[in-house]
Order: structure tokens, then sequence, then C-alpha cells
């Protein structure tokens, strides 16, 4: 960036033991703003006193409230706002991604361009989807239709007074808070730009099945919170992704197990929804263009996605029911 324009932006960047990719991290979006603020988590790796000795600014959570990416951000947007109160944009950024070259002066472009706009956010794309079928399914799901969009993930450009006139992020919602955050923005007459330009390299590094189904059940649990927050809005949000998990994640197998000895067995043809959707998810892969392999990988786990979403939405209501605090939900190993 020109040293005009890194003055207007501040970056914060969150992490939880981020190790090698917190430096990419770190060293790529101190090479684009004066300001970066990094927050930590209770990391254990050394991740705070690295990002001391490169010069953030750093805010490390203290550990009596529950840690999560939404009271992260927030904390970081509040320091990133006292060292630098002149910054017209603040960029989110979390620590397992690295900022593309140019993307700050194309992403504050779009701003200064659509005075409508107070978030803008750009495709993120997987560093290594070649290192795992995981790691090649965030990949597909990180390729989004560009222009005006309903909500953004938790890496973005925003306009730090709408940031506050909203009230920035509810640190009690664990998962999918960007999606909470973003209703509100809208609600608020702003809109949200989707540009159709790299913003960072993600770096998933996920090998195992259980870290997917870990994070597929966060996923579920996201739908019933934000739900519960959002659902009886004009939008209804998350709603019928709920309502997709109960059907297809336990209406189906129930009634067809359940019904199985009173229909001589017949009710398990229920059970060929599966492949039929499967079906359907593949032929529409196809359609966007994808290779029959991208297609296959991601219509299989759309598919499969439904049972951890419903073990995270079940999560979520049993809490909520016994009036216990909800703390954050990893799907990695700390």
């Amino acid at each position: 960036m020109t040293p005009d324009s890194s003055r207007h932006v501040a970056i914060v960047a969150i992490g939880r033991n981020e190790g090698e990719r917190l430096k990419s991290c770190l060293r790529a979006a101190l090479s684009g703003a004066q300001t970066v603020v990094y927050v930590d988590s209770g990391s254990t790796d050394g991740s705070a006193a690295f990002a001391r000795s490169v010069g953030c600014e750093v805010v490390e959570l203290t550990p009596d409230l529950p840690f999560s990416a939404a009271r992260a951000r927030n904390e970081g947007f509040a320091r990133a706002m006292n060292v630098d109160p002149g910054a017209a944009i603040v960029q989110f950024v979390d620590g397992d991604c690295t900022l593309v070259e140019g993307w700050l002066e194309r992403g504050t472009a779009a701003l200064n361009e659509r005075p409508g706009a107070s978030v803008v956010c750009g495709h993120v794309r997987e560093i290594h989807p070649e290192a795992s079928v995981y790691n090649r399914l965030f990949d597909l799901e990180w390729r989004q239709t560009p222009g005006e969009v309903n909500a953004c993930g938790g890496i973005f450009m925003v306009r730090p007074e709408v940031f506050t006139a909203v009230g920035g992020f509810r640190p009690e919602v664990i998962a999918a808070e960007d999606n909470e955050f973003c209703v509100r923005v809208r609600q608020s007459g702003q809109k949200i730009l989707l540009l159709d330009t790299a913003m960072v390299w993600h770096d998933a590094a996920m090998r195992r099945f259980v870290e997917w189904w870990r994070r597929a059940k966060r996923t579920g649990h996201a739908y019933a919170q934000v739900a519960a927050l959002h659902g009886n809005s004009d939008e209804r949000y998350y709603v019928q992704d709920c309502r997709r998990v109960w059907i297809w994640g336990l209406a189906i197998p129930v009634t067809a197990l359940a019904l199985a000895p009173f229909t001589r067995g017949f009710s398990l043809l229920l059970l060929a929804a599966y492949p039929l959707q499967f079906a359907w998810i593949f032929l529409k892969g196809k359609q966007r263009g994808w290779a029959a392999d991208d297609a296959f990988v991601y219509a299989y786990f759309t598919v499969l996605t439904k049972f951890p979403a419903l073990q995270g939405m079940l999560a979520y209501y049993w809490r909520r029911l016994r009036g216990k605090t909800i703390t954050i939900m990893e799907h990695k190993e700390s």
C-alpha cells in the first residue's frame, strides 16, 4: 500500500495456537498497515510473544470470561481505535490466514466508491487444497458468487462507525458470530459486498475426519443459536437451515428405522432419499463447472454434514435448557 492509504486502515488479527500460520498472517498484515493488533485467546505456543517481537499491539484475553472469536474481535477493535483513532477502516483477519497483496487497496477503493456499503470482503482461497480431502472441501465452500451478499465470514473490512453503531459482535455467539453481525448490519440499512478478487489465503491444515466432524457440529450449533436470535425476523435467518438438519439428520432415519418392523421393511426405502440428494448436489456442482471429483467431494460431505450438525444443534438446546454458559467450540486440539 502507499504510505497515505495504509494510514487509514487498522488490522485486527485473532488467533489461538496458530504457530507458523500466525507468523505468516502477521508479517503480511504489518506489510500493509501501520496499526496491527493481535488478540490471543489463551495460546500456549508463544503466539503473543512473537506478535510483540514483530511490533504488533497485543491483547491477551483473560480466562475469567469464555474465549470466543466474537470477544477477541471486539477487544481487538477497541484496542485499534484506542491506538489509532484516525483509522477510517478496520480489517479483521484470522490467524490461519494471510492477506493477499493488493487486497487492502482494492477493498478500500470499493468502500470509497460505495458509500452505502459498510462491509467488504473478497474471496478466501485454500492455500493447500491438495493436502487433504477436507482442505479441498473448504476450497470448494469458499467459492461464492460476488456482488451484494447477506453475510460474509469473519474476515472483512468494515467502517468503524458502523461497527460501533451496531454494537460489534455478540460475544456470547460462539459460532457464526460473523453471520449474526451481518444480520444487524443489514438491518441498519447498510450493504455487504463480496468483491471478485482474492482477499486471503487460508490454511485449514485439516487431515482428520474427527476434526471435520467437530467443525460440522459447530456449524449446527451456530444454526440453532443464531436462529434463536433472528429466527423471528422477516428473513427468518437460519430457520430453513435448522429445518433441513431436523429432516435429514433426524426425521428421515428415525422414521425409516422405527416403522421398519411394522412395514415389513418398506419404510427403509426412505433412506433412498440420501443417494438422491447426493446425486442432485453432484449435478449442481457439475453445472457450476466443477470437475467430477470436486462435485463428488462436495456432495458427499454436504449430505453427511446433517448428522454432526444435528449433534451441534442438540448441544445448543441442551446447554440452553440447563442455563449453562456456552463456551468456545474448537474443531482442532489446541
